[in-house]
C-alpha cells in the first residue's frame, strides 16, 4: 500500500510539473517580441485600399507606404491579428535587385534594417523577413504590389483611427477619449467584449480575417447561422497556408461594447492548425471579428490605453 501511495504520489508530482511547464511552454510561445519600433510623426487620413481575394471585395485593408530612399509607392497590410510589424522576403529581394544599395537584408537573422512612412509617419527597426510574398511588379498602379504586415507593434505605439465608410486610416498620438469602453490588450491582441442574444463573448478583432464579420467554431457556426441559408465554402490564404472557410447567412444582432451592430453572416474554417487552435482556446476568445463588421463605421483603437470606440 505504501508503495501504490508513493506511485500515486510521484504521478501526480510529474503531472503536475507537466502542467506548470506547458504553462510556461506556451505563455512563451505566445508572447510577442519586445516592440522595437521607432516612431515619429503621425499619419492623418490617409487613404486605404482594399485587397480583392476569391470574389471577396474586402479581404484585406491595404495602406500605401515608402521606403526611405526609394521613390515609389508600396502596400502593406493592416493585420491587427499580427503582434509584430514584418516584410515579405520575396517581395523586398525583388526591390533590393533594382535599388541595391537602398535594402540592407540580413540573410544570417533573416532581419531587414529599414525605414517605411505612412503619410507624416516613418517606422524604423530592424524587420523579420517572412518567406512569403511575390515580385514587385515596378509598373502597375494597382494596390497589389504588398510588400509586408503592419502589426500591432505599431498599435502600441499610435492610436488608430479606422474609417471605413470614407476609405481613411489615421495614426494619432492624441484623442478625445469620452465615451470610449474598455477592451483587453494580451500579448498584443485585441480582444473586445461582446453580446449575441444572452451570451457574453470575448472577440479577437483580427483585420487579417477583414473580409468577414464573425468567425467561430462549427458548433457556434450551427447556432447563429440561418438554417435553410446558403452555404459558401472558399479558400483562404494564412501566409501560405491554404485553408477552407465556410461561411453561411446570419440573422443577428452582435453588441460590441456599447455598440450594437448587424450580423449577417457568419463563419468557420476548416484545417487550422492544432497550435492555432490552442491559442484560441488558451487566450480566453469565443470568436474573431473582421473589418465587414465595420464597414459603415469608425473604428477608434487606443491599445496603450485600452480603450475603443465605435462610432
Amino acid at each position: 500500500m505504501k508503495i501504490f501511495k508513493n506511485l500515486v504520489l510521484s504521478v501526480a508530482v510529474i503531472i503536475a510539473l507537466s502542467l506548470v511547464g506547458g504553462y510556461f511552454y506556451f505563455d512563451q510561445k505566445f508572447t510577442p517580441p519586445e516592440n522595437h519600433l521607432n516612431v515619429a510623426g503621425i499619419a492623418e487620413n490617409s487613404t486605404l485600399s482594399w485587397d480583392i481575394a476569391e470574389g471577396n471585395f474586402h479581404a484585406a485593408v491595404l495602406l500605401l507606404v515608402k521606403i526611405k530612399g526609394i521613390d515609389k509607392v508600396f502596400y502593406m497590410q493592416l493585420d491587427s491579428g499580427s503582434p509584430t510589424t514584418l516584410f515579405y522576403k520575396n517581395s523586398l529581394q525583388s526591390i533590393q535587385s533594382k535599388f541595391q544599395n537602398k535594402i540592407n537584408i540580413h540573410e544570417k537573422n533573416n532581419q531587414i534594417s529599414m525605414q517605411f512612412s505612412i503619410g507624416n509617419m516613418s517606422v524604423t527597426s530592424d524587420f523579420e523577413l517572412l518567406n512569403y510574398g511575390k515580385t514587385v511588379n515596378f509598373e502597375s498602379t494597382k494596390p497589389d504590389n504588398i510588400i509586408g504586415t503592419i502589426g500591432t507593434d505599431l498599435f502600441e505605439k499610435r492610436i488608430v483611427i479606422l474609417d471605413l465608410k470614407n476609405e481613411m486610416c489615421s495614426f494619432v498620438e492624441k484623442i478625445n477619449e469620452n465615451g470610449f469602453e474598455a477592451f483587453e490588450f494580451k500579448k498584443r491582441k485585441i480582444l473586445m467584449p461582446g453580446t449575441i442574444g444572452d451570451q457574453k463573448l470575448k472577440l479577437l478583432y483580427d483585420s487579417g480575417i477583414s473580409g468577414y464579420e464573425l468567425l467561430t467554431n462549427k458548433e457556434e457556426w450551427q447556432k447563429y447561422r440561418m438554417p435553410n441559408g446558403n452555404i459558401k465554402k472558399e479558400k483562404g490564404n494564412s501566409w501560405g497556408n491554404v485553408l477552407t472557410v465556410i461561411s453561411a447567412p446570419a440573422d443577428q444582432v452582435v453588441k460590441i461594447g456599447n455598440r450594437e451592430l448587424k450580423l449577417s453572416e457568419v463563419t468557420y474554417v476548416e484545417g487550422t492548425s492544432q497550435m492555432q487552435n490552442l491559442m484560441m482556446k488558451t487566450s480566453g476568445m469565443q470568436g474573431m471579428i473582421g473589418n465587414k463588421l465595420f464597414l459603415n463605421h469608425t473604428l477608434i483603437v487606443d491599445c496603450k490605453n485600452e480603450k475603443f470606440k465605435i462610432k
